[in-house]
């Protein structure tokens, strides 16, 4: 049908002169059909809850505590924007878990001025500037990420917050003592793919601020309705409710938290879902139906997979 879509998007050239020409009778067809098209509206959706962010037919609010947990420290959820196109999403469940001033979620790619490095060739031969100009232009944009983001900003150059993301450069969470003169703590959790977070993480030097961290936990992921890379990746609800339990040191937050997602893994089961082993498993089983890939890079780090090896 696109040979059609191009042709119905020439018949509207209305500019007057050349072969191009539509006579008015023609373009009043054209208006009527226009005119005729149905406008799309929000009342074929299902209603959806305002707690959960679910349809309302399949609620999960009961399983969502009551009242939200009392804690003290501040989750920050940076999420990649194609993420919120996706169907099954935990960050508004994990959302809905806490208070809304301890769980914030800033949507996007880049979040400093590294999305762009200047450089004097990009400028026209005419107009190049000294270093000290190129400095200038560089604490512009720093200045303007503050004014777009002031509070991931100031919270990023704080010595209470924690980036969660592995890494050899990463510390085990369950490993570090906490000082409790640093209390309340805020954690930052990148959502998205994992080559998604790999790619927001390193792209935005304001994540190199904070004290890197990583969960030590060799417990599988229990959002099995989604493939994870490996068996021990766990989903942005998962790992914010692992962070959580021992940054306040209280297990049962992990378990209140857990409770929605097995309650949505368990409902999409049931109406026809199936169970998503790791890329790893499958793999190792033999399982693996799509071709291996022809990319070394990509070969290697499936590789490493089979081997145990942290990719």
């Amino acid at each position: 049908m696109e040979p059609e879509r191009a042709g119905a998007g020439a018949a509207v050239n209305l500019d007057g002169g050349g072969p191009g020409i539509v006579g008015a009778e023609e373009e009043q067809n054209v208006l009527q059909e226009l005119s005729e098209l149905p406008v799309e509206t929000t009342a074929g959706k299902r209603p959806t809850c305002s707690r959960c962010s679910r349809p309302q037919k399949v609620c999960l609010c009961p399983f969502l505590p009551v009242n939200p947990l009392n804690i003290s420290t501040s989750l920050y959820i940076v999420q990649h924007p194609a993420e919120g196109n996706r169907v099954l999403r935990t960050v508004p469940l994990l959302a809905a878990c806490l208070p809304a001033d301890k769980c914030k979620v800033f949507i996007g790619r880049r979040f400093n001025e590294d999305s762009f490095t200047w450089k004097p060739e990009h400028l026209e031969p005419d107009h190049r500037v000294g270093s000290s100009q190129l400095c200038q232009e560089k604490m512009d944009r720093t200045r303007e990420l503050q004014r777009r983001h002031p509070e991931l900003a100031a919270v990023c150059h704080s010595l209470s917050t924690f980036v969660l993301y592995p890494g050899p450069e990463a510390n085990n969470l369950e490993e570090l003592e906490l000082d409790p003169a640093l209390s309340p703590y805020n954690i930052i959790i990148i959502d998205g793919t994992w080559s998604q977070a790999k790619g927001m993480f390193y792209g935005n030097s304001l994540f190199r601020f904070p004290k890197q961290v990583q969960l030590k936990t060799s417990l599988s992921s229990q959002y099995i309705i989604r493939t994870q890379p490996t068996n021990t990746c766990l989903s942005t609800l998962e790992c914010a409710a692992f962070a959580l339990s021992l940054v306040e040191k209280n297990h049962c937050i992990h378990e209140v938290i857990l409770r929605p997602l097995q309650a949505l893994c368990s409902f999409q089961l049931q109406h026809g879902a199936q169970i998503h082993h790791s890329k790893e498993h499958l793999i190792k089983n033999g399982l693996y139906a799509k071709s291996m890939p022809k990319n070394k890079r990509k070969l290697n780090r499936m590789e490493r997979l089979v081997n145990n090896v942290k990719v």
